[in-house]
C-alpha cells in the first residue's frame, strides 16, 4: 500500500508540471494536440475534440504536444494560434508554466500540512538516549553496564541538557577521554544510578565506548491558529527548502565527482516515499513539496529536451531576431532526450538493484 502511494504522489506531480503547460497554453487559445503522462507505447489514451489524451509504458515524465509541426494536423500554418506563430512572451508563459505549477502546488501542500496536520518538531527532554548497545565486541559501554533505552544525564561534571547540543556534548567528551575514566549519570526505568566508563582508543585516536545515541524527547506537531499564519510558516518552509534544493544542485555541480552517486531516479523516490508512507504517512505531504521543488529545479536546468532547454532557444531568438534553424533545434532536442531517456533508465537499473528486497537475493 505505501508503495502505490508513493507512485500516485510521484504520478500526481508529473500530471501538475504538464498541466501547467497545457492550462497556460489552453487558457491562451493555443492549439494543443496532445497530453501525455510517460514516453513510449500507449497504454490507454481518449481523443477530446481537439486533444489526445494518453498514458504511456514509461513512467519517466510527460509531455503536451502542439500541432505545429504535425503532418496530419489540418491547421493551417499561418493559424495565428499555434504556439511557433505566437510572440516570444507568450511562448516563454507556456514553457515555463510546468515549472511554476510545480512550485505553487509544493507551497499549498506545505501549507496544508502547516494547516491540517501541522509541522512536525521535536521536543527535547534532558539527557542523551541509548537505542542499542554493542554487546558481540565486548564495548566499553556493554563491560561499564549501560543497557539498551538507558538515558545519559550527565558525564564528568557536564550536565546534558533538553537541547539538540547535547548529543555534541557527550560525543566530543568521549572522544577527548580515551583510555581515561568517566563518570556517567544514567537513568534507568525512572531511577538514577552513576557508572564509570572508560572509552576505548579507536584507531584515530579518538574515544569510543560502542554505543549508538538519539536525542532523548518526543516528535510534536504544532499547528498553526489560523489560515493566516499558515501561509506565513508554509512561506517560511518552501523557501528553506528551495534554498536547501538550490544548495544541493550547487554541491552536484561543483564537486560532481563525489556527488553524482546521490543521484536518484524514479525507483530510488518510490522507494523513499514508501518507506516515508510506512513510518508517518502525513509526512508525504512534505515529501512531495520536496519532489515537486525538486521537479521544478530540475526542469528549469538550460539543457536539451528539458524545459529550460528550450527556454535557452527563446532566448536566443530574442537576441538574434529569428529562431535558429528548425533542423538544428530538433537535433538538439532529440539528441537531450535519448541522454535524459539513458540516464532515466541507467537510474532505475541502480536504484532497483540497491533496493533492500533485491539485493537480499543476491547475497543468499
Amino acid at each position: 500500500m505505501s508503495v502505490l502511494l508513493a507512485i500516485a504522489v510521484l504520478g500526481m506531480l508529473i500530471v501538475v508540471h504538464e498541466l501547467g503547460h497545457f492550462l497556460a497554453a489552453r487558457l491562451q487559445n493555443i492549439h494543443v494536440n496532445r497530453f501525455s503522462i510517460g514516453f513510449g507505447p500507449v497504454l490507454w489514451k481518449y481523443q477530446g475534440p481537439e486533444t489526445e489524451y494518453a498514458l504511456r509504458g514509461f513512467p519517466l515524465g510527460g509531455f503536451v504536444g502542439f500541432p505545429d509541426d504535425d503532418p496530419d494536423s489540418t491547421i493551417p500554418k499561418d493559424d495565428p494560434d499555434l504556439l511557433r506563430n505566437r510572440p516570444i512572451l507568450d511562448r516563454a508563459i507556456v514553457l515555463s508554466a510546468g515549472v511554476i505549477a510545480n512550485l505553487i502546488f509544493a507551497y499549498f501542500l506545505l501549507v496544508s500540512q502547516v494547516g491540517f496536520v501541522g509541522v512536525a518538531d521535536f521536543n527535547y527532554a534532558p539527557g542523551v538516549k541509548v537505542p542499542e548497545v554493542a554487546t558481540n565486541v565486548s564495548s566499553a559501554a556493554a563491560q561499564a553496564g549501560i543497557k539498551a533505552n538507558d538515558i545519559i544525564l550527565s558525564v564528568g561534571n557536564q550536565q546534558l541538557g533538553a537541547n539538540k547540543e547535547a548529543i555534541s556534548t557527550l560525543v566530543e567528551t568521549i572522544q577527548n577521554n580515551a583510555n581515561q575514566t568517566l563518570e556517567m549519570e544514567i537513568q534507568r526505568d525512572g531511577e538514577k544510578l552513576f557508572l564509570e566508563v572508560t572509552p576505548e582508543m579507536g584507531d584515530d585516536g579518538k574515544g569510543r565506548i560502542g554505543v549508538q545515541l538519539i536525542s532523548n524527547g518526543d516528535i510534536v506537531r504544532n499547528r498553526t491558529n489560523n489560515i493566516f499564519e499558515a501561509f506565513s510558516v508554509g512561506a517560511e518552509e518552501f523557501q528553506r527548502i528551495v534554498f536547501l534544493t538550490l544548495q544541493g544542485f550547487w554541491q552536484l555541480v561543483s564537486n560532481f565527482g563525489q556527488t553524482a552517486g546521490k543521484l536518484a531516479g524514479p525507483v530510488a523516490i518510490v522507494d523513499m516515499g514508501a518507506k516515508i508512507a510506512e513510518d508517518n504517512v502525513v509526512e508525504l505531504f512534505r515529501f512531495a513539496a520536496l519532489i515537486s521543488i525538486n521537479l521544478a529545479v530540475i526542469n528549469i536546468l538550460p539543457l536539451p529536451a528539458l524545459d529550460g532547454g528550450q527556454l535557452a532557444f527563446l532566448a536566443i531568438e530574442g537576441v538574434r531576431g529569428r529562431p535558429l534553424p528548425l533542423r538544428v533545434q530538433e537535433n538538439v532536442m532529440q539528441t537531450g532526450l535519448v541522454l535524459l531517456l539513458g540516464l532515466g533508465v541507467f537510474l532505475i537499473i541502480r536504484d532497483t538493484a540497491n533496493l533492500d528486497g533485491v539485493r537480499s537475493i543476491f547475497q543468499r
